[in-house]
């Protein structure tokens, strides 16, 4: 038996055509809570959750699955496959040679989200120096038919 810690959401479409919100439309946010009395408050929320809300709106208007986790979140080696878009086993590897710190918690691994997201900017670092290379190379033979 498996617990998904990582769970993503997406809208339907029809939920989707029916929030109205337009992609990069920039705006002052506000949040009406309704009170078991259906009295209506509007409070008034900071640029930085503003920002925030607008990314989470325009990932959820172009239809792609969204996640909120916070930086302590322990994750199952599934969910960091997820995350990192690679295979489970190789992040197991990955755990197993010290890439990426974990604990035990009974057998199950655990990884915190922000060592996986420190991973995912050194592959990523890594990668782009690889197509830099690749790119120079190619460049290399094209120019002086190496």
């Amino acid at each position: 038996m498996t617990t998904q810690i990582l769970q993503f959401r997406k809208l339907q479409d029809h939920d989707r055509k029916q929030m109205g919100f337009v992609p990069g439309r920039s705006g002052q946010v506000e949040l009406r809570l309704r009170t078991g009395s259906k009295a209506t408050e509007t409070v008034a929320l900071p640029p930085e959750v503003n920002e925030m809300i607008g990314v989470l709106l325009e990932h959820l208007a172009r239809g792609e699955e969204v996640a909120i986790l916070t930086e302590d979140q322990e994750l199952s080696p599934n969910d960091v496959s997820r995350v990192l878009g690679v295979s489970r086993p190789l992040v197991v590897h990955r755990m197993d040679m010290g890439e990426l710190p974990f604990r035990y918690v009974g057998k199950h691994r655990r990884a915190k989200l922000r060592d996986v997201l420190a991973l995912k900017a050194r592959i990523d670092a890594q990668q782009a120096a690889l197509d830099a290379l690749a790119e120079d190379t190619e460049e290399l033979m094209r120019d002086h038919a190496i």
